[in-house]
């Protein structure tokens, strides 16, 4: 099968999954589409006890199984199904359960830390960068946290202020230059979603 992969990076809460969901339907008219996201390959902590796991750098590469989400990224090129894992934010951990990912025309990975990793870089045939301020993607991840992930005002703030911030500017901003295309403003720029969706067109039809 002729799959094109897409990666859509950026910080926390700066937008990649509504440009992801927004590509996805435009790319539907070219084939089937499958959106995988690099947070569902945190690594295994079950030897952790729950206390250890909250105390966790989740914003550094290493917390990433990354030779497993590059494996699986391969596999699906190849033609393979994979047996995609699935993240439990609640118990900060791998839940038990896995999802059967069959080979598609586009797969669209994202992920924070995908452009920081040269080997899973490689992989990508368009690379996006979803830039937004500051000061937004903390609410937004405010607000995401406490009402979707079950955490206290008070732990964002500080998991944001340790590892969010630091890890963001030393790893996730710096990574931007490797992107094809830049997208101010997430998924409400449409002008960008439409050249990304025709030029996938461009690269299956050929």
């Amino acid at each position: 099968m002729n799959s094109t992969i897409i990666g859509i990076a950026g910080g926390t809460a700066s937008g990649k999954t509504t440009v992801a969901k927004k590509i996805c339907e435009l790319s539907q008219g070219f084939g089937s589409v499958v959106v995988i996201k690099m947070d569902d390959y945190y690594r295994d902590l079950s030897d952790y006890s729950f206390e250890e796991r909250k105390q966790v750098n989740y914003d550094h590469p290493s917390a990433y199984d990354t030779k497993l989400l590059i494996q699986h990224l391969k596999m699906l090129k190849n033609g393979i199904p994979i047996e995609k894992p699935i993240y439990d934010f609640i118990l900060h951990n791998r839940s038990d359960k896995v999802e059967r990912i069959e080979p598609v025309n586009v797969i669209i990975v994202e992920g924070i830390m995908l452009f920081v990793i040269p080997e899973l870089r490689d992989l990508f045939d368009i690379k996006l960068f979803v830039q937004t301020p500051d000061d937004l993607r903390f609410i937004r991840r405010l607000r995401r946290d406490i009402h979707e992930r079950g955490r206290s005002i008070d732990s964002v703030i500080d998991q944001y202020l340790s590892t969010v911030r630091p890890m963001h500017l030393e790893f996730v901003e710096p990574s931007k230059q490797y992107a094809d295309l830049i997208i101010p403003e997430g998924g409400e720029n449409r002008v960008a979603v439409d050249i990304i969706a025709v030029k996938i067109a461009d690269i299956l039809n050929k």
